[in-house]
């Protein structure tokens, strides 16, 4: 080989592992300088709903913590598939996040023409937060002592009830037609545009009751302004121990668990999400998070982003079993 043409390799060589060490410092830097402006996360229900009792506490930590703003963009509708459908046309530059939940799991199976995937066109990064659906009435409209009282005051009076839930397709729909199957009553069904929208009619006494997951009603049960008669599963609730679990009440194949993770939109770094990831780790071992989660009943999610990818993989495929089997259908 000529020396030229030694020299012109030597040369390409050098560019090369140049252009990849320069590829590599910039990747560093741009991971490394994240946040150096707020965050949006896009929560998609309105203000006041389960979401939200995870994502302001996590909102004000991420101040603390990370030293930048979390801003909270809810954008409600359609049992949470329009926030994120907004959020899967986000920038892929670790300023745009998203906090879904169990409903996107849900919602492949109920709405035929979404025009986002939850698997395809999000990167899992973290389970933030896991809780119990509880069946909560309000007693005024259902003046019952216990379970057992209300599971014979529903039997009396066949459709005359009515439960709110978060929106078509979520889950507290699907806990709520899950309970009519397998008690063999039934409940009429009044989707909101959010848990927030059809807890306050719960309160107010516009229905009956709700199937809901337990951070967004926990405060109201202990305030007296809704009772809980019973959480799904089979074992009590550590923040509510008085509260019979369904295994208990005669229902042991019930169980409804209200989960919340975050993603980010597809094309994100890789370095980004890393650096998302050791925030959201680290806003967890903060006193005021475990206070907040343990008062609402939840735990602090705990798993890998792998994990948690394939858990949601898993969860849709049970979920359009159960909507399968539950006939459930868009209102």
């Amino acid at each position: 080989m000529k020396d030229n043409d030694l020299q012109r390799r030597d040369v390409l060589r050098g560019a090369a592992a140049a252009a990849a060490a320069l590829a590599c410092g910039s990747s560093w830097a741009q991971a490394s300088a994240w946040p150096s402006k707020p965050v949006t996360l896009v929560v998609p229900f309105p203000a006041g709903g389960g979401t939200d009792a995870f994502a302001r506490p996590m909102s004000a930590q991420f101040s603390k913590t990370v030293g930048k703003t979390l801003v909270i963009d809810n954008r409600g509708g359609a049992g949470g598939t329009v926030g994120a459908s907004f959020a899967a046309k986000g920038a892929p530059d670790g300023y745009t996040l998203f906090m879904g939940a169990v409903h996107h799991a849900i919602a492949p199976s109920m709405y035929p023409k979404l025009d986002y995937d939850i698997e395809k066109d999000f990167i899992p990064l973290a389970l933030l937060a896991n809780v119990p659906q509880v069946l909560v009435v309000n007693p005024k409209a259902v003046p019952v002592a216990n379970y057992q009282q209300f599971i014979e005051h529903v039997k009396r009076n066949p459709a005359k009830l009515n439960y709110g839930s978060a929106g078509a397709g979520t889950s507290h729909h699907l806990a709520g037609e899950l309970f009519k199957q397998q008690t063999k009553t039934f409940i009429t069904h009044i989707p909101y545009r959010g848990a927030g929208p059809a807890l306050q009619d719960l309160i107010a006494g516009n229905v009956d009751m709700m199937f809901d997951g337990l951070g967004s009603s926990a405060a109201h049960i202990k305030g007296g302004r809704i009772k809980a008669l019973m959480v799904s599963g089979s074992k009590r609730n550590p923040a509510f121990p008085d509260v019979p679990c369904a295994a208990e009440v005669g229902l042991p194949d019930y169980t409804v668990t209200t989960w919340y993770g975050l993603w980010a939109p597809k094309g994100t770094p890789a370095d980004i999400q890393a650096r998302i990831v050791e925030e959201v780790k680290r806003i967890g071992t903060a006193d005021e998070i475990k206070t907040i989660w343990a008062s609402n009943g939840a735990e602090y999610g705990t798993l890998t982003p792998q994990q948690f990818g394939a858990m949601v993989s898993s969860e849709v495929k049970r979920w359009a079993t159960v909507v399968k089997a539950s006939g459930a259908k868009l209102d």
